[in-house]
Order: C-alpha cells, then sequence, then structure tokens
C-alpha cells in the first residue's frame, strides 16, 4: 500500500517540524500530503500559505489537497509553489470549473484527483467522472485529523474501482492498519495519515506498518 504522511498544521513552525520528521525516514522524492482548509468549505483553517511551503524547500513531492471553496482560485500559487499533484473536491466544482482545473494541470503535466466527502453519493460524482483519471475517498468529515473512519465510504471505493480499473484511488481520514486493510480489499491502492503516523510514539515504525498492509 502507499502511504502518504500528512501535514495539517495550523501554522509554519508545526509544518516546519513534521518535515523534519518526515525526513528521519522518508526518502527524497517520497510524497507528502498537504491539508489546506479554508474554513469556509472546512470547519476549521489550516496553515495554507503556498509561499512559505516553497520556502521550506522540501524535498518531497507535494500532494496540495485543496478543501477550499473555489478551488481554482487555488491552483496556480500551489503549481508555483512546487506541487506536483493536487486534490480537488466534487463539492466545490462545476462541470465548468472541472474541464477548466483538469485542463490546466495537464498542460503542466500535473496530475489531479477528484476528491468527496463521505456522504456525497456515487450518483452525484457522475457527471465528474469523465475528467479525472484518479481519486480520492474522503472518509471522515473534511476538517481536522483525529477523526474516526466512516465505514460508509467502502461501497463508494469499490464503485469507483469498478469504474477506474487502473486509477489511484486513495483514502484520507481515520486510517489505521486495520482500515487499511478494509480500504485495501474494497480497492483503494493509496492511503493517508496524519494521526496514526505522528501520534505514534515511533513515526517511522507507524508508517512502515501501514505500508506493509
Amino acid at each position: 500500500m502507499e502511504v502518504l504522511p500528512v501535514i495539517n498544521c495550523l501554522d509554519f513552525e508545526c509544518a516546519n517540524e513534521r518535515l523534519a520528521t518526515l525526513k528521519t525516514f522518508l526518502k527524497k522524492g517520497d510524497w507528502v500530503h498537504l491539508d489546506v482548509a479554508d474554513g469556509r468549505f472546512t470547519f476549521q483553517k489550516s496553515w495554507r500559505n503556498p509561499t512559505e511551503w516553497a520556502n521550506l524547500r522540501s524535498e518531497f513531492n507535494l500532494e496540495a489537497h485543496l478543501m477550499v471553496e473555489e478551488p481554482e482560485r487555488y491552483i496556480d500559487s500551489w503549481i508555483a509553489a512546487g506541487a506536483s499533484r493536487l486534490i480537488v473536491h466534487k463539492e466545490t466544482l462545476t462541470e465548468e470549473t472541472a474541464r477548466a482545473i483538469v485542463a490546466r494541470t495537464r498542460r503542466r503535466g500535473m496530475e489531479v484527483m477528484l476528491a468527496s466527502n463521505p456522504y456525497t453519493e456515487t450518483r452525484e460524482l457522475w457527471p465528474f467522472l469523465k475528467f479525472f483519471s484518479h481519486f480520492q475517498v474522503l472518509a471522515v468529515d473534511p476538517g481536522p485529523a483525529g477523526q474516526k473512519f466512516l465505514p460508509v465510504v467502502l461501497q463508494k471505493i469499490k464503485f469507483l474501482r469498478n469504474f477506474a480499473p487502473n486509477a489511484k484511488i486513495e483514502v484520507d481520514g481515520g486510517v489505521t492498519p486495520e482500515i487499511a486493510k478494509e480500504v485495501k480489499r474494497a480497492g483503494a491502492n493509496m492511503i493517508v495519515s496524519a494521526s496514526y503516523i505522528f501520534n505514534n510514539k515511533n513515526p517511522k515504525a507507524a508508517f512502515k506498518k501501514l505500508q506493509r498492509t
């Protein structure tokens, strides 16, 4: 299972500390996942300054999870900051903005994922599936780490795997080794983790355990 540690911080100092921890066990070019929450789409803001991220000069590939209203306003700044993959939410898109975002990222040779909230039904995804090749399933309400995984998303993972056999399907929220096994059986091939890794006394061991699922 591919595992991406999550940086979900309230300030620059926290982000810098988490990157320092990750440098003790990730390799150059490995992926990290950054939560960008605006307090409008989510019920909590996170640190989300692309210029400060660029100043960190991270050696990792960045996946930026844009939990924001009007994500089209943020695309260029995160590309400029060095993001290699963007995640945008179905709930914030129209078909027009989805088409435009995918076109902009493809011109830059970047990947973009379509995310959906736990209780967004698969029928609501249909108009957007034609634009995207990869998907994220959010398994908690958009917002802070530490929430419990919602099993309702397992059916959505199965649906997406049947729809797109070769897609990257990422699960975000409440992931433990036991949950990782469940979502893998449902069809996911990527997970992201914040609490399980960073709240562990040995973040490296926690990361490796998730990888082995």
